[in-house]
């Protein structure tokens, strides 16, 4: 078995006394991993950081093992992440959100949201619309479409903590310190505020936690409370 793509590196890890086990975004293939011979060395040890993207070559006896790489750069990241607290804050979040996703499963539209994260200025809204995505594409996806009370697609401003849906204003009135606010923007392009960010964030972490962290016993990403406070000063 052989196969050829571009992956973007959001993990690796020792293996043995020289190689490491390599964990890439592959457009097609999803959350792939794969053994670097010699990974550890001064030669592939820069090239084998989170954020880059490299072009990759794997191989194995059978489709289900683990199989090795080949590994050459085609895009650096690595030295301007580290050198930016923003930036490293922001890559060390999206390698841990695409890490939840199952093995060899296809999701290339977070892994091109991802990529448009790391090479654009750090966007906390486009950040919070990447966390509702990465809902959706676990199976955990919120119903922002219409009200849970009424049925209406207007004026949809709260969400209900327990089912994911969409509340209307006027349905929301008598429970509003029970529900969790919809900025706006999630749901259509449009400006958003520091206070439209934090609600946003407090929104999508609050699924994040309900459905996956708490459910796999795993913490939420380390620096993603860092930088929503970042983001939102």
């Amino acid at each position: 078995m052989e196969w050829t793509g571009e992956g973007l590196l959001i993990g690796v890890r020792r293996h043995g006394e020289s190689s490491v086990v390599a964990e890439a975004m592959v457009a097609g293939r999803g959350r792939h991993l794969g053994l670097v011979r010699g990974g550890r060395s001064a030669k592939l040890s820069a090239t084998l950081q989170p954020g880059n993207t490299v072009q990759l070559v794997w191989r194995a006896r059978l489709e289900d093992y683990l199989g090795t790489y080949t590994v050459e750069l085609l895009q650096p990241r690595a030295a301007a992440i580290i050198a930016d607290r923003t930036r490293l804050y922001l890559s060390q979040v999206l390698c841990d959100h695409l890490r939840l996703l199952p093995e060899r499963d296809p999701h290339d539209l977070l892994l091109h949201d991802a990529l448009a994260l790391l090479d654009g200025e750090p966007d906390a809204a486009a950040l919070a619309r990447f966390e509702l995505l990465l809902l959706e594409e676990l199976g955990f996806g919120l119903d922002l479409s219409t009200c849970a009370a009424t049925g209406t697609t207007l004026d949809l401003t709260h969400v209900s903590p327990k089912s994911g849906r969409a509340v209307s204003r006027a349905a929301a009135e008598p429970y509003r310190d029970r529900l969790l606010v919809l900025p706006t923007f999630l749901d259509a392009e449009g400006p958003a505020s520091n206070a439209d960010i934090a609600a946003a964030f407090r929104l999508t972490g609050h699924f994040l936690d309900m459905h996956v962290w708490h459910p796999r016993q795993v913490e939420p990403p380390a620096t993603r409370e860092a930088l929503i406070a970042i983001l939102t000063r």
